[in-house]
């Protein structure tokens, strides 16, 4: 297994001429009339995605665009296992009859002018071609980390030209392997995975490995089985926050959870412990217990904190792991009485949280949600589009810190009297 850090893109191909036209399209064209020179052998295999990279220093995406606009076209076929091709009626070097594309159907349409017949009735392009059906299962929408991911996913097929199936498992593995299984049935090429916590659907997973099926985890991945992942760097949330906080003086710094069986949380947390450890102050079991404190605030909660907080080892800081934890422990301190920041401080694992542009938090994690998505469905395509599956691989993408410093203003709880 690889594990890579995003890598800038290289600098673009640029001709004076033609700035202008997307990039994709201008490599496109040069392959186009690469073909009506005869330089590629119809039949023969073409030039391959990471050849094409090389060639004009461009980045995968650019890459799959323009092979796929020429699948899509007509002028290559792809045939799975074994590659993609110059088609066996390649356009001619000369002029000749006007052929429709279904881009150039699209732009008719738009322009409110009559769809050819020809275009509307294409049947729905093979695996691996734009139009190719994948699958984007996402264990809860309800915060704006789940759905920036969702949203980056969806970004990327619209580059690419290819269609989503969204599901949401709400949490259940249950309906996890349901939308697994019906994202295959439907035709996906591959699948874009959120997993739930724990570890009842790894034989799933483990199953579509087996058939080379492509599947790319995302935020958090399954230590027993190698598959493609793209994380954010977990660790450094854990790490990073953890310093900002000893150096603003606190010491005693307890963690709130919602899940605990997952490896985003055993990063985290490892982080956390390994700047406690770093700076000389003593990890304490009892604030450092991974326990489930949900989104909401049922009467137990407060007997929870109110534990910590009158304890020999009273925290001075709570560490939640996202917003919604955020806010029940928030709501559960105005019913103990307590006020944020004024007689505790509060701190998030990302920025996710119901506050809007002023923050609760004097320190939280900015999490890459959308771009984790993005990411997934990059390398997704370029598994699909991959005649050998290859060795799996780990995208780790940076965090940021969003401090109340740097607001313009905050916001603080003042209990009723």
């Amino acid at each position: 297994m690889t594990t890579e850090r995003r890598r800038e893109e290289p600098a673009p191909m640029r001709r004076e001429h033609d700035a202008v036209t997307p990039l994709y399209h201008r490599i496109k064209e040069d392959l186009r009339e690469a073909i009506r020179r005869r330089e590629y052998t119809v039949g023969a295999p073409f030039i391959t995605q990471r050849e094409l990279c090389e060639r004009y220093g461009v980045s995968t995406t650019t890459a799959i665009r323009a092979l796929n606009d020429l699948v899509n076209e007509g002028v290559l076929v792809r045939r799975r296992g074994r590659g993609t091709f110059v088609a066996e009626r390649p356009e001619p070097a000369t002029a000749g009859p006007l052929t429709t594309t279904p881009a150039m159907a699209s732009r008719v349409a738009s322009a409110g002018g009559p769809v050819p017949v020809a275009a509307a009735t294409r049947p729905a392009p093979p695996r691996g071609e734009p139009g190719t059906l994948v699958g984007c299962v996402v264990h809860g929408l309800e915060g704006p980390h789940g759905t920036s991911v969702v949203a980056g996913v969806e970004s990327m097929c619209a580059e690419l030209g290819y269609r989503m199936l969204l599901a949401d498992s709400h949490g259940s593995p249950r309906r996890e392997a349901q939308a697994i299984r019906e994202a295959v049935a439907a035709g996906a090429a591959g699948i874009v995975a959120y997993p739930v916590q724990g570890r009842a659907n790894t034989e799933a997973y483990a199953e579509l490995r087996a058939r080379d099926f492509p599947v790319v985890l995302v935020d958090r991945f399954l230590p027993e089985l190698a598959t493609d992942a793209v994380v954010p760097d977990h660790f450094a949330v854990g790490y990073e926050l953890t310093n900002h906080l000893i150096e603003c003086g606190h010491e005693r710094i307890a963690t709130l959870w919602s899940e605990t069986d997952c490896t985003s949380v055993q990063d985290r947390l490892t982080g956390h412990k390994q700047s406690l450890r770093e700076h000389g102050l003593p990890v304490l079991p009892e604030l450092t217990v991974v326990r489930r404190y949900w989104s909401q605030a049922d009467g137990t909660h407060p007997t929870l904190l109110s534990g910590l907080l009158e304890g020999p080892d009273a925290p001075t800081v709570l560490l939640c792991a996202s917003g919604f934890v955020l806010a029940a422990a928030a709501h559960n301190l105005v019913q103990l009485g307590v006020e944020v920041p004024d007689q505790l401080e509060l701190a998030g694992m990302d920025n996710a949280g119901p506050f809007g542009p002023l923050p609760l938090t004097t320190v939280a994690a900015v999490l890459p949600s959308r771009e984790l998505g993005r990411e997934a469905m990059r390398l997704l395509a370029e598994r699909i589009a991959a005649t050998e599956p290859g060795p799996p691989r780990h995208t780790v993408l940076p965090i940021t810190l969003s401090s109340r410093d740097s607001a313009a203003g905050y916001l603080r709880t003042v209990s009723k009297p």
